[in-house]
């Protein structure tokens, strides 16, 4: 079985605009692109979704993982996109079984620019198995913060988008994996989503055609600790590995990758982060990409830590600096309270 064939579409992620500051002054500034991108799967239109662009055969990728409208990546036989028609076209193995009555339902969600999703938002959520020996120490969650707060994005340049990044803990520190920005953080998890399905499927070679652009590396094997309920280490084997960037000629967001090829349902030392509010859709993507903690600088919702709770995914908000709150299955956190007490001790912000 191979791999789907993804093209590498490319388009600018800023543009340049005159704006007038408070002093009356005209300047030059950047603004996020924003296009729409069409989906078509087998020739049917399918939706069009409003993108920064930065990687779109991965985003639709993920869209289609993230719908539950296939259920193996090796179900599609290619993504091409075409940014001058604005157009994306899956073509599967086998088509895609009762597709109309897959998409016939849909539910607007609180997405960024009105999100939507096919089919029952709770579908298939009691199915979700995440790995139970999964944990995040302090330490990590503050490497991590810190990694996204030196980060240089398209938002610190030109604002207006959400970033999520995917990291992993399989050195022992929280090593960001990919960072994405779009116009909506629904839209870039599912790039991460369909990130993950190319690298991380278990078994499946991978032709040249399928592998990110020119900057992945090959993985490593290496031996970590990983923690369970009980917060006891246990030997466990996982994949880490160096990574390269990726960035097209004129853009301004980048993307860090690295190839992976390992069962999804055992990354037990995988993180998601995200700029955004931990929604209802956002922990369900992150929980059906067999994700089991999130970080997210924002907060959460009721619904959104209702999920959490029942799919045992550990949700951690308001994460800045030193501070943060942990509002579900606390037993994958460990703890480390002097950390938080020497930065006190020192007087220094958290």
């Amino acid at each position: 079985m191979n791999l789907p064939h993804l093209t590498q579409a490319q388009a600018p992620l800023t543009s340049e605009i005159e704006a007038v500051n408070e002093h009356g002054e005209r300047q030059q500034v950047s603004i996020p692109a924003e296009r729409a991108l069409t989906v078509y799967v087998d020739k049917r239109e399918l939706v069009t979704l409003m993108t920064l662009g930065a990687n779109p055969e991965l985003l639709v990728l993920g869209y289609l993982r993230n719908q539950r409208l296939v259920k193996a990546v090796n179900e599609i036989e290619s993504i091409t996109v075409d940014w001058e028609v604005g157009a994306a076209a899956v073509k599967t193995v086998r088509g895609i079984e009762d597709i109309e009555a897959k998409t016939a339902q849909r539910v607007v969600t609180t997405g960024c620019g009105q999100g939507s999703v096919f089919g029952g938002l709770m579908d298939e959520v009691d199915q979700i198995r995440l790995p139970p020996e999964a944990c995040i120490t302090q330490s990590q969650l503050y490497g991590l913060v810190n990694t996204i707060r030196l980060k240089e994005t398209t938002y610190k340049s030109a604002g207006s988008v959400h970033a999520c990044a995917l990291f992993s803990t399989a050195s022992g520190e929280a090593e960001m994996l990919l960072f994405v920005e779009d116009v909506g953080r629904h839209n870039a998890i599912d790039t991460i989503a369909g990130w993950m399905w190319m690298n991380m499927a278990p078994t499946l070679p991978a032709s040249r055609g399928s592998l990110p652009p020119e900057g992945a590396a090959a993985p490593a094997v290496r031996q970590s600790r990983s923690c369970g309920p009980d917060l006891q280490g246990t030997d466990a084997p996982t994949l880490t590995a160096p990574f390269g960037s990726l960035r097209a000629e004129g853009d301004v967001a980048e993307m860090v990758a690295v190839e992976v090829l390992r069962p999804i349902s055992q990354a037990a030392g995988l993180i998601f982060y995200t700029t955004g509010r931990l929604t209802s859709e956002m922990v369900i993507k992150s929980a059906q990409m067999g994700v089991p903690v999130v970080v997210s600088r924002s907060g959460i919702t009721q619904m959104g830590h209702q999920v959490a709770q029942a799919v045992g995914l550990c949700a951690i908000g308001r994460a800045t600096n030193k501070r943060f709150l942990c509002y579900s299955h606390a037993q994958r956190l460990r703890l480390q309270p002097e950390l938080a007490s020497a930065v006190a001790g020192a007087g220094l912000p958290v």
